[in-house]
């Protein structure tokens, strides 16, 4: 650290300025990456199917799952409470999903795909995993593997390091 000296030959500690080379740090390129892939998707969603990413969200789980509430979409896509119920009035008014009140608990509503919606996926599915295809087309097989478990081991680190992610 440099030092400069003040009246009485004391010497002070100058003000260095901290940097951060966004281009270095991990968390920012992730997330550059992770909005840049979304954009792109999102336009391929609104175009052919009047889809935003949110909505696209819910179906993707609803085609994964069986038992699905708000609470959990939130909790498995990590998008706000708004945003996820926005997508679900949306999907449910275009008779994309269905809600129906939770046995367990009736502040909880189970979605469903209707069959409108199964037939919107079945079209939807392949040209996303296509267009995924071409997008890491650029990868190796093995760097594809090794990027997917890399992030699965940062996954795992932080919940060693203390993150929890939000629980369904």
């Amino acid at each position: 650290m440099a030092m400069d000296k003040a009246d009485g030959d004391v010497p002070l500690a100058s003000s260095a300025r901290a940097e951060l080379d966004l281009n270095q740090f991990l968390p920012y390129q992730l997330n550059r990456l992770a909005d840049r892939i979304s954009q792109a998707l999102e336009e391929l969603y609104a175009e052919s199917y009047q889809l935003n990413i949110a909505q696209w969200r819910v179906l993707a789980w609803l085609s994964h799952c069986d038992d699905l509430t708000a609470k959990k979409v939130c909790a498995y896509t990590n998008m706000d409470k708004a945003r996820v119920s926005r997508a679900i009035q949306s999907l449910e008014d275009r008779g994309l999903i269905s809600r129906t009140p939770s046995t367990q608990d009736q502040r909880l509503h189970n979605l469903q795909l209707t069959d409108a919606g199964q037939s919107l996926l079945n079209k939807l599915v392949p040209e996303a995993q296509a267009w995924e295809a071409d997008l890491v087309s650029t990868l190796s097989v093995g760097e594809y593997r090794d990027f997917l478990n890399i992030m699965g081991k940062l996954e795992r680190q932080l919940e060693r390091i203390g993150y929890r992610p939000p629980r369904a």
